[in-house]
């Protein structure tokens, strides 16, 4: 059960990032002045270099977990 229920947070999650947007207020209006389809891509990249530090979070809280884990 508690396998499904990390598989369902992670899916709600990795989900959810699509509609995200991750720009601030220089970034929104740099992206206004581009246009549509450019602006689209500037939020794919920003995001994209977003995953890097939560991945490698991630992967040093696994560690923890598992290095503090009792047997």
């Amino acid at each position: 059960m508690k396998r499904f229920l990390v598989f369902l947070v992670f899916s709600f999650f990795i989900l959810s990032v699509e509609p995200a947007m991750g720009q601030c207020s220089i970034c929104t209006k740099t992206a206004q002045q581009l246009g549509h389809k450019p602006a689209k891509g500037l939020n794919t990249g920003i995001i994209y270099l977003m995953f890097a530090p939560f991945a490698i979070m991630g992967f040093v809280g696994y560690r923890f977990y598992k290095m503090k884990k009792p047997d």
